[in-house]
């Protein structure tokens, strides 16, 4: 192992583990990195314990308090940028180039939860000669975040500093998969001053994501991950009369238009499809190729041939995930589809054991097939053809998923038929990853969310607090 062992932090302190553990394996060469712990209800219960007794002194600071250490912490992730991105780079797999995007999306998300004194500030009104109403909004208490292993620097951050800003205290559960910047985010945090207890990790796989549905003293949990376990976080978590948000999967379509600008859109399309090897949940999984777009098919085949796994494509998580990807793709072409780009049994020189995927273009896929309808990620791009916009707009529409959409073309009118009949929370024209930048919040439809508002944004707010409605008369 070239790293300690991942421990918890619990009331300030990293905690020594005595029990079960599994091991954290590089994507990039198959070699054991650390090892990680399996915790248990009792290792949550005592982070919960440190989050409940760190709250009443945390709410109690001002918002502009609480602030300054979200600034701290800012200042902090970005003196350290190159750092964190390297600790992804080894973890996860993806490039030094996505995992230093990854982090800087990390940075936005902290820049808005230093803007949250001007965000959230109360109102006051004096509705009637002497009676003044007041609405303050108030921190919920113990609150968890469950993520996924894609985005281990993004995705915690699309929760940590806006709900600690906004006066709750934490339970962070990140993944088994990619430990190693939940350690180091404990560490910024301490030294950008927040006090002991307000932020704890606790790792582990599903009994310790049960738990936290469980525990009395949660108030509110987010999850990002699959649409299976989002639902049974997300039924769990409510049942226990929790607040809960949970992110599912995804199948994202691209619509291409016979008048798209040939070159551009096939970029944008391999760059969705590929980028971070396939494993987001913004990722161009099928291109809805309208009758007369076989000019631009023809140049997302060129461009996908220009990745070379192991320089600008990264591995997949594990080799669990690289076989069921390489099935994925056999059965789409024994079910009648054209591999015209094939990424299966890609070995990198000198990474012999890493996880790696080439980038793979398959034609002619049956919208009903499972390659079209499950999700895959991976670089992999399915090509559905379709006579006409109607005809795409139709195959969108039948996915049970409803994460993202986009559309490429110059008409204008065409474009806005797309967005405004797609069944996506997050739409593209001309963009092949529409994530929204704050104030705008990140969230789909469908089976891709599971509860009210988006996990980031403004919308965020009304999730991590409740409101008081104080009513006063002056005599």
């Amino acid at each position: 192992m070239s790293r300690p062992p991942v421990r918890n932090f619990v009331g300030g302190e990293f905690v020594a583990h005595d029990g079960e553990t599994i091991e954290d394996v590089c994507p990039l060469d198959g070699s054991v990195l650390t090892t990680v712990p399996l915790s248990t209800a009792d290792d949550v219960a005592a982070a919960v314990s440190a989050a409940a007794d760190a709250f009443p002194d945390w709410s109690s600071r001002t918002l502009k308090e609480r602030a300054q250490v979200a600034y701290r912490y800012r200042e902090l992730l970005t003196a350290h940028a190159d750092e964190l991105a390297e600790l992804v780079h080894l973890d996860h797999g993806k490039t030094v180039a996505e995992a230093r995007a990854e982090v800087v999306r990390a940075i936005e998300v902290t820049e808005f939860a230093c803007s949250l004194p001007q965000l959230a500030a109360g109102e006051v009104l004096e509705v009637s000669r002497g009676v003044e109403c007041r609405v303050d909004r108030v921190p919920l208490g113990v609150v968890a975040s469950v993520v996924p292993f894609n985005f281990p620097m993004m995705v915690p951050h699309w929760t940590i500093p806006i709900a600690i800003t906004l006066g709750n205290t934490f339970v962070f559960k990140p993944s088994e998969q990619v430990p190693l910047t939940a350690t180091r985010t404990a560490e910024l945090l301490t030294e950008a001053g927040l006090p002991a207890g307000v932020f704890n990790a606790v790792h582990g796989g599903r009994p310790v994501v049960e738990s936290l549905c469980d525990h009395p003293d949660v108030q509110a949990v987010t999850f990002v991950g699959s649409t299976a376990v989002a639902k049974s976080v997300y039924q769990r978590a409510t049942g226990n009369l929790k607040r809960a948000l949970a992110l599912g999967g995804a199948k994202n379509h691209l619509v291409v238009l016979p008048d798209a600008v040939p070159r551009t859109t096939a970029e944008n399309v391999v760059a969705s499809m590929a980028g971070c090897a396939g494993q987001r949940c913004m990722a161009a999984a099928t291109m809805l190729a309208v009758a007369g777009s076989e000019p631009v098919l023809d140049l997302v085949c060129e461009a996908a041939r220009r990745l070379v796994p192991g320089e600008n494509l990264g591995p997949v998580v594990s080799a669990e995930a690289k076989q069921r990807i390489e099935d994925f793709v056999t059965e789409a072409e024994q079910d009648g589809a054209k591999v015209l780009v094939d990424g299966r049994n890609t070995v990198v020189p000198g990474r012999e054991g890493g996880f790696y995927v080439g980038p793979t273009v398959l034609d002619e896929v049956r919208p009903d097939s499972r390659i079209a309808t499950e999700e895959v990620f991976g670089p992999v791009l399915a090509v559905i053809r379709t006579a006409d916009v109607a005809e795409a707009v139709a195959v969108e529409n039948a996915s049970p998923y409803g994460n993202a959409a986009a559309v490429f073309t110059r008409d204008g009118r065409l474009a806005r038929q797309v967005a405004e009949q797609a069944s996506a929370g997050m739409i593209g024209v001309n963009v092949g990853v529409p994530v929204p930048l704050e104030p705008f919040g990140f969230g789909g439809w469908n089976e891709s969310k599971f509860g009210v508002g988006d996990i980031t944004g403004k919308s965020s707010v009304e999730f991590w607090t409740r409101s008081r409605k104080t009513t006063t008369r002056w005599h």
